[in-house]
């Protein structure tokens, strides 16, 4: 894996998917113009973050003729944006679509839902079930949208599937402004997570943030690509939009994994039986009982 990737720390316009759509082909011109051969947007940003009663009218089909001509462009540069999904039983979820070559490779829907504080997902959205693994020309991905990277069983399904880089479209809100702080709080958490995957999971990320404000809520942008030794290579300056371009190499993939062979040394059947017993799942229990743990044979 070799790929230079642009991270596209945006501005989307609340519900008005026509002028993002536009906007999208606009940063992939100047993504493509960069050399870049994927291109990573924020979290919704075909539709904008705080959509509450406006996200049944946005929601998109994969079949849309709107998502479709974005596809299309990836036969330039392969690209990362994110949408309401309507699936075919009327259920809309927070989807982040990865497209290469002319067609779709992999649509992650969001998991873990925040419904908390000024967040409020549990009420508007279905949640997805899986962490899949991208199978790209450029490498392997793993793809978190937002809150999923605060579970920490999210990144480490991506670790299992040996993923190259996760990423990880953000719709991230300024928080802790009002404190003599150097930095913002939701800044800093923001880095300490997710310097702390790359680092234990021996992996890429590559954080791409929105700016701009909804409904007076800012966002603080802070794009940045995180190396497989838990160090952001690159980071943007602040909370204007900015094309973020950078080249993540298998080489660091390697000395990583070489100097700390982690997922040689990782025991998920030993967390199985722990879940099994955790989950008072007695069929579980004895299916490993009965068959042993493969990694003691």
């Amino acid at each position: 894996m070799d790929c230079r990737v642009a991270l596209c720390q945006m501005r989307p316009k609340l519900g008005v998917i026509d002028s993002n759509l536009e906007t999208h082909h606009q940063w992939l011109d100047q993504a493509i113009a960069a050399g870049a051969q994927l291109a990573v947007f924020p979290e919704l940003s075909l539709t904008g973050y705080f959509l509450r009663d406006l996200t049944q009218d946005i929601a998109m089909k994969l079949d849309d003729p709107r998502i479709a001509a974005l596809v299309a462009r990836s036969h330039e540069c392969s690209v990362v944006f994110g949408f309401v999904e309507e699936s075919r039983d009327h259920r809309f979820y927070n989807s982040v679509a990865f497209a290469e070559d002319g067609k779709i490779l992999h649509v992650h829907r969001k998991v873990h839902l925040p419904d908390y504080g000024i967040f409020e997902e549990g009420r508007y959205f279905a949640s997805g079930d899986s962490f899949e693994q991208v199978e790209s020309k450029y490498g392997r991905f793993g793809l978190l949208i937002c809150e999923d990277a605060w579970h920490v069983t999210s990144g480490w399904l991506h670790f299992l599937n040996g993923v190259d880089a996760m990423l990880m479209p953000v719709a991230s809100p300024a928080r802790g402004i009002d404190t003599e702080e150097p930095e913002l709080s939701s800044q800093k958490s923001w880095r300490n997570l997710t310097d702390a995957q790359a680092l234990l999971f021996q992996t890429w990320v590559l954080r791409c943030n929105r700016v701009g404000f909804e409904d007076g809520t800012m966002f603080w942008g802070g794009s940045a690509f995180i190396s497989p030794f838990g160090k952001a290579v690159v980071e943007a300056h602040g909370e204007e939009e900015e094309l973020l371009v950078h080249t993540i190499d298998s080489e660091s993939l390697k000395r990583a994994r070489i100097q700390t062979p982690l997922l040689r040394d990782e025991r998920p059947h030993m967390v199985r039986s722990h879940l099994a017993r955790h989950l008072n799942d007695p069929d579980a229990e004895r299916g490993i009982q009965e068959h042993g743990d493969p990694e003691q044979s």
